[in-house]
């Protein structure tokens, strides 16, 4: 036993910080693995299989409460096999059982608890419990375990019944043809009627972003030209810039907002929010060049590099909300304390970000927020553009000091694939906007990590923390990872980008492929055998890793020239066209392969010395439904053959479904051919 600790259980040897939290708890926690479950048979003991991450804050407060307790650890020990299961490493093992939980009528979340027969099956769950609810539930489940073995397992029978089913089957369809026009009035007309029209986002509480919602609705504004639909993206990112869910001081988002004015957010910071968010502002900006918008891409940047980033160039998953104990602490700041750290400063920077004396959140503390637009605040102060952004800069400067001093909320260090992935597609996102190449630097930084640490031929790995995991990739590590490569490849014409995408994208076809729906499992053929194997099809905080396939599979086939994959592609996005413009809320990345399968695709070639200068500048306006190829020596890409600089000078060909329009030697000329297809632009 750990001589420091009067505990030690068999997480201590986990690479997870999740797992390694509970490593000294009285409960003898055990990893997932055949070592718990083959104990569970031998002793024909119930499981209980507690699922989390480390920066969740109610599985902090459930260890404290409960899993620190003595005595209810002993209830634990007695009756059951107790299984810790971190759901960024094990995402396989969350997908089935919180389909358990709610399957039986229960609300899912985290920490999600659940009782198993011996061989794995559900029969009872649910998340957070306070102490004295959890140690009756306890003692009931263990005494009916007992007493009434039979009953739960006809429920464990019936709930296995109800996971081995498909949603494939469940919810595709023989969707009718339909045009893209009609598509585009489907889509928004639905999100429409769930607007919030002050608030921005969809009229809710608590208020996730949702970013690849709005990703698919600045596509619908690009195809239609609605000037309502823009003001209400618009009103969206500026309302979520100027919330408490933006870290105004040090950049960043929170998850979610937990009131329906992104006021109060749920504090922790995690990687692929953030990365999506990377990617909305930046499309945002393309679209509308407001300066806003590249404000907070860049804040967002600095803290990704200042908090997120390990020496070798990849992104760790999150920040917790707790420090100290209390959720958002570190974040929070009384009136009091800014007066004293920014002198005659202070009164235009509390007016600025609604600070009081009295504190507009718990304990007199305050939350930054903004109430007032920067034009409103100015003309109330009389200040100057340039006069308020040199005394803000300071002040932002002197907090973030002072915030640095105190004691930091946790921070989850491991590296995930698919997150990874996420980000690096932000980070191009954000280049192609700005122009900047610090952020298509880091791109390239993280992607070589990944394929430094958590790749091996074409297998990669879920995690890296100080060591690769032994745990293989899931589907989402393979989709964010091909997505991010092809993002990098138009960034950087570098091919290995492209035969490193072709090359992952064969080994999911090969080893994740259901040939009877046509759809992705979630986990490797071979991978480890739970009691169901899920198929990821909706569009959640995160894009399914199955619509992200369909994407990749369009763009690499329109690249390669490959149509079995463009075929596959268009076969798995109309069977789900129907719940798509039904549906687009859990639908939105479905949305985006729907509009993509029937608007033609501009095949943007830029050829010669110049081909990057003038990809650039192609690239800082907003045009979704193009892809840039280009080279500036040669080339065997199929749609680069034949093309070649013309007249002593780089050139740029347009061309849609391999039909060339004449080629231009501006970007100016290009746009207009590109625009071509799309009126009113």
């Amino acid at each position: 036993m750990d001589k420091q600790h009067r505990h030690t259980n068999k997480l201590i040897n986990s690479t997870s910080p999740y797992l390694l939290q509970h490593a000294h708890n009285p409960v003898d926690w055990y990893p997932w693995g055949e070592e718990a479950l083959e104990r569970a048979k031998k002793e024909d003991k119930p499981i209980i299989v507690s699922i989390g991450y480390s920066t969740c804050h109610w599985c902090h407060v459930m260890e404290r409460e409960s899993f620190e307790n003595e005595a209810i650890a002993e209830v634990m020990n007695k009756n059951f096999i107790c299984i810790k299961v971190d759901r960024e490493e094990r995402p396989d093992v969350d997908q089935v059982y919180m389909e358990a939980v709610q399957a039986m009528g229960l609300n899912g979340g985290w920490p999600l608890n659940v009782f198993l027969t011996p061989d794995q099956r559900p029969f009872y769950g649910g998340t957070y419990y306070p102490p004295k609810s959890w140690e009756k539930l306890l003692k009931d489940i263990a005494n009916a375990f007992r007493t009434r073995r039979q009953d739960l397992e006809s429920s464990a029978a019936a709930l296995t019944r109800h996971l081995a089913q498909s949603d494939v089957e469940r919810f595709k369809s023989e969707a009718a043809a339909t045009e893209l026009a009609h598509d585009v009035t489907a889509i928004t007309t639905k999100l429409r009627s769930v607007f919030d029209t002050t608030w921005g986002g969809m009229n809710r509480a608590p208020k996730f972003i949702m970013p690849s919602v709005w990703m698919l609705l600045l596509r619908c504004y690009y195809l239609s030209n609605d000037a309502a639909l823009l003001d209400q993206i618009n009103l969206t990112l500026k309302k979520i810039a100027m919330g408490g869910i933006h870290d105004q001081i040090g950049g960043g988002f929170a998850r979610y907002s937990v009131d329906g004015e992104w006021f109060a957010p749920h504090f922790e910071k995690m990687l692929y929010d953030n990365g999506q968010l990377m990617s909305l502002y930046a499309e945002a900006y393309a679209a509308t060049g407001d300066r806003e918008y590249k404000e907070v891409i860049e804040a967002f940047f600095t803290w990704l590099l200042r908090e997120m980033t390990h020496p070798e160039g990849g992104f760790f998953s999150a920040l917790d909300a707790d420090s100290e104990g209390e959720e958002g602490k570190y974040y929070v700041w009384t009136k009091s304390e800014i007066e004293q750290n920014l002198g005659e400063r202070a009164e235009l920077v509390c007016d600025y970000y609604g600070v009081t004396s009295e504190g507009n959140w718990e304990h007199g503390n305050n939350i930054l927020i903004r109430r007032e637009t920067d034009e409103e605040f100015l003309t109330k102060h009389q200040l100057s553009p340039e006069q308020w952004r040199e005394i803000l800069t300071k002040a932002k400067d002197t907090l973030l000091q002072i915030r640095e001093q105190r004691i930091k909320p946790g921070l989850d260090d491991k590296i995930i694939t698919a997150w990874n992935g996420i980000m690096i597609s932000g980070l191009t996102h954000a280049y192609r906007a700005t122009a900047d190449t610090r952020y298509r630097d880091a791109a390239v930084k993280a992607m070589r990590f990944i394929n430094s640490h958590l790749r091996e031929g074409t297998t990669l790995y879920r995690s890296f923390k100080g060591k690769r995991s032994s745990t293989t990739g899931f589907l989402d590590d393979y989709a964010f990872t091909i997505q991010a490569a092809i993002d990098l490849y138009e960034v950087t014409f570098n091919e290995d980008y492209l035969e490193d995408a072709a090359s992952l994208l064969r080994h999911t076809l090969k080893d994740f492929f259901d040939e009877k729906e046509r759809y992705f499992f979630y986990s490797h053929h071979e991978g480890e055998s739970l009691i169901s194997r899920k198929k990821e099809i909706f569009d959640n905080v995160i894009p399914g890793s199955n619509s992200v396939m369909a994407r990749n599979l369009r763009r690499l086939g329109l690249i390669y020239d490959n149509e079995e994959w463009i075929s596959l592609s268009t076969e798995m996005t109309t069977a789900f066209a129907d719940i798509t413009r039904a549906e687009p809320n859990y639908m939105s990345y479905w949305g985006i392969t729907l509009l993509e399968s029937k608007q033609p695709i501009a095949e943007v070639v830029f050829i010669g010395e110049e081909a990057h200068r003038l990809r650039e500048e192609f690239q800082i306006g907003y045009y979704p439904f193009s892809v840039s190829l280009g080279s500036t020596t040669s080339s065997n890409l199929p749609l680069l053959q034949g093309k070649e600089a013309l007249e002593g000078k780089s050139t740029v060909y347009v061309c849609y479904n391999k039909s060339c329009r004449l080629p231009v030697h501006t970007v100016k000329e290009a746009v207009e051919q590109v625009h071509y297809f799309y009126p009113g632009h």
